[in-house]
Formats: C-alpha cells, structure tokens, sequence
C-alpha cells in the first residue's frame, strides 16, 4: 500500500471515530435541552469556524447566502439528519443507533436510482432488502421501549443519503470549502427555525428554557468536533480517494460500542451484533460492487 494511502485511511479512520465521540457526548445530554437547539449550537459553532476559513481564503464577498434551491435543501436535509441522529442516540443504545445510520449507503444508492437517473442493478436492490433485514433484527428489543421511535435513525440516515445525492447535483459548483460552509449556514437557519417552531408548539421536551453552561459548552464542541471530523474525512478521501477510504466509516460503529459499553453499560447482545453484521456486510458488498466497475470501465494501458 502506498504512503499516501495508508495517511489517506488512517485520517478517514480519524475522522469518523471523531463523530462517534459527538454522538456519545449528545447521549450524555439526553433530555437536558431540546435536541433542535443542541443541533442548533453545533451548527452555529461550525458555521462561525467555517465563516472564519471563507473570509480568509475567498474574502467576506463569500460569507453571502447561497441562491440556488439545491444547496438550501442541503441544508434542510442535514438538519433532518442531526435531528434524527441526536433523539435515536437519546432513546437507543449508541451502538444500535449508529449500525442502523449504516443504511445510508444502501438508501443513496436507491435514490441515486430515482432521482439522477442511474441504472437500477439487482445487486442494489438485493443488497437494501437484505440490509433493511439487518435493521429490523437490531430494532428487535428497541421497538419494546421505544415504539417507533427506534426508527429515528433511519430518519438521519435518510437526511445523510439526500445531503450525498444533493452533493453530487451541485458538484463543482462552488469550492469545497463554499460547500461546507452553504451547507453549515442554511442548516443553522432551518435549525434556529424548527427550534422556534418547537417551542411555541407546547410539545413537551421541545420548550426552549435558559440551558446550563456546560450543556451549551459540549453543544459548542461537537459543533468544533464535527467540524474537525469533516476536515479529517476530506483529507482522507484527498489522499486516498473516496472507494479507498469507504470501510473506514465502519470505525465509527467499533467507536460507537466501545463508548457506548465504557460511558452507558450498553452492551449489544449477539442478536444486535447479527444484525449490525448484515447490515455492514450489506454496504461494503455494494462498495465492493463499484469498485469491480470501476475496474472494468478504467482504460487499460
């Protein structure tokens, strides 16, 4: 394996054991504030940072809001996503909610179908029901203490696949750093909205209320930390390219059941594990898939 590719995987690997650090920390928090105002906090921190980089390397011209219809819909979608991801983590244990957020491959690649227009293959379809399979065998104990409330992470699964979708429609259009920052910023405002909006809603557990600091403080990290966690996977697919460093988002499940059993006691029993098994055998089987095409399609010398 070459140099560049080993610091290409070992900066992915880095950078998604660092959101399961994020997810833990929002577990902690569990009921102590609305989780629209954490994401909220995260997103205002992140987009201050990234305010900070635009201005510096493309001028305050850059800090403008983006006008395209397609790059607010980001930030509705990862809104949705964050949403999910910290009310899954509040009412499951870590790692179940994390191996479920694994259907994300396997939901993009469906959409992908739909919406840009790719060939729909048997392998794509065989491989979601299979996973879907995997979901309903780790939300087997869930759904007794959580009803349908167990299926939140699919939710952010479904808001991440939309986000890589939207991704590859606006491509190009803007500097990676633009991307980051557009999508921070209109996720920001969605979330200062939908915040508002569940507060004067009366819903119990979405009344706004003066927060403590160290809540808003950890909010303030994971917004630092998620910042981080992106920069390290983009180093690592800069690196080593995107099909290299693809398996080392299943780092971010092992860091998701360590921290889960260390911090909660949760200990996923073998059903779980059986279930998280097919679900990550399910999405690297569809990376594997586009690699052999890849491979056939590449020129030969």
């Amino acid at each position: 394996m070459q140099q560049s590719d080993r610091a290409g995987l070992l900066f992915a690997l880095a950078g998604f054991c660092t959101l399961s650090l994020g997810d833990a920390i929002i577990k902690g928090m569990a009921g102590e504030w609305p989780a629209p105002a954490m994401a909220a906090t995260r997103y205002i921190v992140g987009t201050l940072v990234l305010a900070v980089l635009m201005v510096r390397h493309e001028g305050f011209a850059s800090l403008a809001l983006p006008r395209s219809g397609l790059q607010w819909l980001r930030g509705v979608a990862i809104s949705m996503s964050a949403v999910g991801m910290f009310l899954a983590v509040w009412i499951m244990p870590l790692a179940e909610a994390t191996a479920i957020m694994f259907m994300q491959p396997m939901i993009t690649a469906v959409l992908a179908m739909v919406f840009l227009g790719e060939r729909a293959r048997l392998s794509t379809w065989a491989a979601t029901l299979v996973a879907f399979g995997g979901v309903f065998i780790v939300l087997r104990p869930s759904f007794d203490h959580a009803g349908w409330g167990a299926l939140l992470p699919l939710v952010g699964a479904t808001g991440m696949a939309v986000v890589i979708i939207l991704n590859r429609k606006v491509h190009g259009s803007a500097s990676v750093l633009a991307m980051q920052y557009w999508m921070s910023v209109t996720a920001m405002i969605f979330l200062i909205l939908a915040t508002a909006a569940g507060h004067f809603s009366g819903v119990e557990g979405f009344t706004m209320h003066w927060a403590d600091w160290t809540i808003i403080a950890r909010c303030a990290f994971i917004g630092c930390s998620a910042t981080l966690a992106q920069w390290l996977i983009y180093m690592g697919t800069a690196k080593a390219g995107a099909g290299t460093i693809a398996p080392m988002t299943y780092g971010q499940l092992l860091m998701a059941v360590v921290l889960g059993a260390i911090f909660f006691g949760d200990y996923p029993d073998v059903v779980a594990l059986l279930g998280a098994a097919i679900i990550i055998g399910s999405g690297l089987f569809l990376w594997w898939q586009a690699r052999v095409r890849q491979a056939k399609s590449a020129p030969t010398p």
